[in-house]
C-alpha cells in the first residue's frame, strides 16, 4: 500500500486510475486514530470501489478552536495504516499542514447557516474548517464516492450542502454509527475517558434509545421526546449537556414533529471530553 504525501501525488493516482481502467474511486477522509467505526467506512468503500480507495489521515488544525484538543488529539499513524490496508484501502494520503495550507493561503469554504447550528453553534468556526479541508480533499482526489459516518450527522448535513452548492461530482455515502457492545458510539476521543467517565458516557446512548422507544410507540411531539431525553441525561449529574435537539437533517433547523427522517442529536461533556451521538428516527 502506498503512502502519498502531496496533493499532486494523490491527483496523479486518481487520474491514473481513470485513464487505465473503469470503476469508481472512493475516498475515506479521517483524522486518524482509526477505530472500528472508521474500519466500517473503509470496508464500505472497498466494496463499492475495489482497488481504488484512498484513506486520508490528516489532523486538520482549522477545525479546532483555540482551547480545543488539537495538540493532544490521538495520533497513531502506523496502526492506522495497518488497519486501513487490512480493510481494503489502496493508498493512504498523509499530507503535512503546509501541504494542505500553503504559505499565504487565504481561501476558505463557509457553508453559511448550517455551519452555525448544532456543533457549529457550540464550536464557532468548526464547520468552516471542516468544509475547507474536505473541499481540498475532493479537489485533490476527485473521488466518485466519499464515505462518512452518521455519528457526525451535522457534519454530513454541511458537506451535503457544500457538494450541492458547488455542483461537485462526488457523492456522499453515509454509513451507520458503530457502537461498542454496551452502546457507546465509537469515537477517537473515547480514549480520553477515565473508567468512571466511560460508565457515565453511556447515558448518551441511553437517551438515544429512550427517544427511539418513544417514537416506535407513536410519540411524535418534539417537546415530549426532548424532555424524555433530558430526563435520562439527568441520571448522570456529572455529565454536562451541550445540546439536545430534534432537527430536520437537511437544514439542521428544529423539526416540528418527531416524524420519520428527523434527526435526534445530543452532545455533552463527560469530564473534559465532548461526545456526540444521534439517531435518525423511523
Amino acid at each position: 500500500m502506498q503512502v502519498l504525501h502531496t496533493v499532486e501525488e494523490l491527483r496523479a493516482w486518481s487520474r491514473g486510475l481513470r485513464c487505465s481502467e473503469e470503476g469508481l474511486i472512493g475516498l475515506v477522509p479521517t483524522m486518524g486514530a482509526l477505530h472500528e467505526g472508521h474500519a466500517s467506512l473503509v470496508r464500505a468503500a472497498a466494496l463499492q470501489c475495489p482497488g481504488r480507495v484512498a484513506v486520508s489521515i490528516f489532523v486538520n488544525p482549522t477545525q479546532f478552536g483555540p482551547s480545543e484538543d488539537f495538540s493532544r488529539y490521538p495520533r497513531t499513524f502506523a496502526a492506522d495504516c495497518e488497519m486501513a490496508e487490512r480493510e481494503g484501502a489502496t493508498v493512504i494520503f498523509a499530507p503535512s499542514v503546509e501541504e494542505m495550507y500553503p504559505a499565504g493561503a487565504a481561501t476558505i469554504v463557509d457553508v453559511e447557516g448550517l455551519s452555525e447550528r448544532l456543533d457549529g453553534k457550540s464550536r464557532p468556526g468548526h464547520f468552516r474548517g471542516v468544509a475547507t479541508v474536505v473541499a481540498k480533499l475532493f479537489i485533490a482526489a476527485e473521488p466518485d464516492l466519499a464515505f462518512f459516518g452518521q455519528k457526525d450527522a451535522a457534519q454530513v448535513a454541511v458537506l451535503r450542502k457544500l457538494v450541492a452548492d458547488l455542483r461537485l461530482g462526488t457523492k456522499l455515502v453515509v454509513c451507520p454509527i458503530v457502537r461498542e457492545p454496551d452502546g457507546l458510539a465509537m469515537s477517537s476521543r473515547n480514549v480520553y475517558l477515565s473508567p468512571e467517565e466511560r460508565k457515565q458516557a453511556l447515558v448518551l446512548s441511553r437517551a438515544i434509545k429512550r427517544v427511539e422507544q418513544l417514537t416506535r410507540e407513536g410519540e411524535r411531539r418534539s417537546d415530549a421526546v426532548i424532555d424524555a431525553a433530558r430526563r435520562v441525561l439527568a441520571e448522570e449529574p456529572a455529565v454536562r449537556v451541550d445540546y439536545v435537539e430534534l432537527v430536520d437533517w437537511e437544514t439542521l433547523l428544529p423539526a416540528t414533529t418527531a416524524g420519520p427522517g428527523a434527526l435526534f442529536a445530543v452532545a455533552a461533556w463527560v469530564g473534559n471530553t465532548r461526545l456526540i451521538d444521534n439517531a435518525v428516527l423511523a
